[in-house]
């Protein structure tokens, strides 16, 4: 595996961790390598401690090595796929835009930088949860083509984001937690 690469996840993955974004086994982090080619966690990662021994080098074409990864390779390998300017994709459930989004339909941000960097999200509604992971891979990613973006956010689940640098992406995960936090501490203050 590409040590920079490896270095870059491990970083991100501490500080996204940190900030409640991961949890111990949930969440997925991945770089393209190659065309057909990337890195994901494995599905025993726990994401305060990344490091090569908890990735796994994955091929579109699959292999034994699909067993260890991530729940979430299916949906990785076709944002991959489908959108070239992907060099890095995670699955994050940051817990104040999960909670935001059990009772809103999008997100308009009434704090600076989240006006300013990401301004309104529309929240996706998967409607059932039963066949999500059946029917996510191919949803997740015609969301981003069709609606021309590189952030997702899904109600009840969490965010999906892909970006071509790994601080941009987490960057955009953390102003969107950070605004839907602002939100939920705006509304209760309206009721003291």
């Amino acid at each position: 595996m590409q040590k920079y690469l490896v270095d870059e996840i491990r970083e991100i993955s501490l500080s996204m961790f940190r900030k409640n974004f991961f949890g111990i086994y949930h969440g997925s982090i991945s770089a393209r390598v190659e065309q057909d080619k990337f890195i994901i966690n494995k599905k025993t990662a726990i994401f305060d401690g990344l490091n090569e021994d908890s990735l796994v080098e994955i091929y579109s074409k699959k292999d034994y090595r699909w067993n260890e990864a991530s729940i979430d390779t299916d949906i990785h390998l076709n944002i991959y796929k489908n959108i070239s300017e992907a060099k890095y994709v995670c699955y994050a459930m940051p817990p104040f835009t999960v909670a935001y989004t059990l009772s809103h339909n999008s997100i308009i941000p009434k704090d600076y930088f989240g006006a300013k960097r990401i301004g309104k999200t529309n929240i996706y509604d998967p409607k059932q949860f039963d066949d999500w992971y059946e029917r996510a891979d191919v949803e997740i990613c015609r969301y981003f083509i069709e609606k021309n973006t590189n952030i997702m956010v899904i109600k009840g689940y969490g965010i999906y984001a892909y970006d071509r640098d790994i601080h941009n992406m987490a960057k955009n995960v953390a102003l969107i937690e950070n605004t839907c936090r602002v939100l939920l501490l705006a509304k209760d203050e309206k009721w003291r």
